[in-house]
């Protein structure tokens, strides 16, 4: 099969509190492959992660925004996040060979059926957008798409095309708000700061201070170089976390049983499963077993470097398993090489040394694949 065009998507919801909207905004993405939810109660908002191909994400997020409209009403709404919309930030980005262009395109698409169908006014942001998020959270942007007044309830959604990044907070010590704030502005990429960064800080309740950051040039700045800046500095570190997800190749062990690849070899495995059922009978019955058992075990995948091994081998053999068992399409094969090719990108140079015939093993197959 040719590798079929794939994206993720990461929207950020304006509910982090009530479980049973959250679920909801959830489930309406069905068409979608879930990757993962993660709700944050002081910043009242959920990051969901999804994947799949052009014609699903357009559905599951046309779905999940039309459900958060319908949930969640601003006027009510009271979190440290800044925020413009129920369905506040919605980014397209993509996985494989998918280029930022046709991000793009599903962005706009995804746009064009936000206000046409939900009459819900809509910014776009991002690669090949004239609009950043700063400038329409600051108010120096008009919508692109309805406005200029908002919806009453459901505010405004902001879609745009990006590379991907990693949403990383920080937890201060022994700092005061000036402190936490005057820190974020000189961590930015825009402050001439850290390449990469763009931080914001928070007074949590309790006032606990958080550095609330993007790292979105993970390749020079993944979460490890942010906390090696800020020790050099002197800056004390309660605790650090990764929101959402995070490529393999930018993790540290904030990120395990985060990582984005054991995730996408999750819902591969979970689909199989699900399709197995579906055949019925008893070898696909004890196979789906089998799978849905693989599912929960790559979703917690580790960050170490023997953890990372294993899952790239073990989503590499996942097509197979699922074309034997006459389940497997162009989507889910072209998810597994994803998630196999991305933790293989994170083996270490020291790892390969010890492992050299596994690595070789698993490059043969992978250079097999489409």
């Amino acid at each position: 099969m040719d590798e079929v065009e794939l994206f993720e998507s990461v929207p950020n919801f304006s509910e982090g509190r009530d479980p049973s909207v959250i679920d909801a905004v959830a489930a309406a993405s069905s068409p979608l492959h879930m990757l993962d939810v993660d709700p944050d109660p002081d910043h009242h908002r959920v990051v969901i992660s999804l994947a799949g191909v052009r014609e699903r994400l357009l559905d599951g997020l046309v779905n999940a925004i039309a459900r958060a409209a319908e949930k969640i009403d601003l006027r009510t709404h009271a979190g440290v996040h800044p925020r413009v919309g129920a369905a506040d930030v919605v980014p397209i980005v993509p996985l494989g060979q998918t280029s930022l262009d046709a991000c793009r395109e599903v962005a706009r698409a995804v746009g064009d059926r936000v206000w046409t169908e939900l009459q819900i006014p809509v910014y776009f942001y991002g690669h090949g957008a004239e609009w950043t998020l700063a400038d329409i959270r600051n108010g120096r942007a008009q919508p692109d798409l309805g406005g200029p007044e908002l919806h009453p309830s459901a505010g405004a959604v902001c879609i745009g095309a990006r590379s991907p990044l990693v949403a990383f907070n920080v937890l201060l010590a022994g700092v005061t708000v000036p402190e936490a704030r005057g820190l974020a502005r000189s961590l930015r990429e825009a402050r001439s700061g850290i390449r990469g960064v763009q931080a914001l800080a928070f007074e949590l309740p309790g006032g606990i201070l958080q550095l609330s950051m993007n790292l979105f040039r993970v390749d020079e700045t993944p979460p490890a170089a942010v906390l090696d800046t800020l020790r050099r500095r002197g800056v004390a570190v309660r605790s650090y976390e990764v929101v959402g997800l995070c490529p393999a190749a930018a993790a540290n062990e904030a990120a395990d049983g985060k990582l984005l690849e054991g995730r996408i070899g999750a819902a591969v495995a979970r689909e199989g499963a699900r399709r197995c059922h579906e055949r019925g009978g008893d070898e696909h019955a004890a196979l789906a077993d089998r799978l849905d058992a693989e599912a929960s075990s790559l979703s917690a995948l580790g960050t170490g470097q023997s953890d990372i091994l294993a899952g790239a081998e073990r989503c590499a053999a996942l097509a197979p398993v699922l074309k034997a068992a006459g389940v497997l399409d162009g989507e889910l094969e072209s998810l597994a090489l994803v998630a196999a090719r991305g933790l293989r990108q994170a083996v270490r140079a020291d790892t390969l040394a010890a492992y050299t015939v596994r690595v070789t093993a698993l490059d043969r197959r992978l250079s097999r694949s489409p």
